[in-house]
């Protein structure tokens, strides 16, 4: 029995009609990542096939290849060697991160007995999560604000 105050959280999906049969879930809550990096390579990879986008992922984590950017991008640079976009970066912590995701999402689907060489990213969104809030002490008794903000990742591949 939970102690009063004390409750199991329950995540919801934003996607809803899932087939059971066919279908893996997993997400990833308040994650240490930019909201800005994960809704950009949320964006570059749903459609993939699992394993090409795990590669993907980890050529950006080895600053092999560049994640696109396709919102406020006016001072972002331009990359070499892409096709189809202009500006773009590597963001290696939020790579790592949502390669983690899809390698758990991967297991989830192995468990339920899908093929795993056969998945496909169906669905996958990045929410921003809470903030964690803090404060750096500066000279004549100011301060500056210091804050994180946490960010939620959910995926659903689908056996093709």
């Amino acid at each position: 029995m939970l102690a009063y105050g004390a409750y199991m959280p329950s995540w919801k999906y934003s996607i809803r009609g899932l087939d059971p049969d066919r279908t893996a879930i997993a997400s990833g809550r308040d994650l240490r990542i930019s909201p800005k990096a994960a809704r950009e390579i949320c964006h570059y990879i749903k459609g993939m096939r699992l394993d090409k986008a795990k590669e993907t992922l980890q050529e950006v984590v080895e600053l092999k290849r560049s994640v696109p950017y396709f919102r406020h991008r006016k001072k972002v640079a331009h990359r070499r060697g892409v096709q189809g976009f202009d500006a773009g970066r590597f963001p290696k912590k939020a790579a790592g991160e949502v390669l983690k995701l899809l390698g758990q999402v991967e297991a989830n689907a192995e468990f339920k007995g899908l093929y795993t060489d056969r998945l496909k990213i169906i669905h996958i969104a990045a929410h921003r999560g809470r903030v964690i809030r803090d404060y750096i002490p500066r000279a004549f008794g100011r301060s500056s604000p210091h804050f994180n903000h946490l960010t939620h990742v959910e995926v659903a591949v689908e056996e093709i």
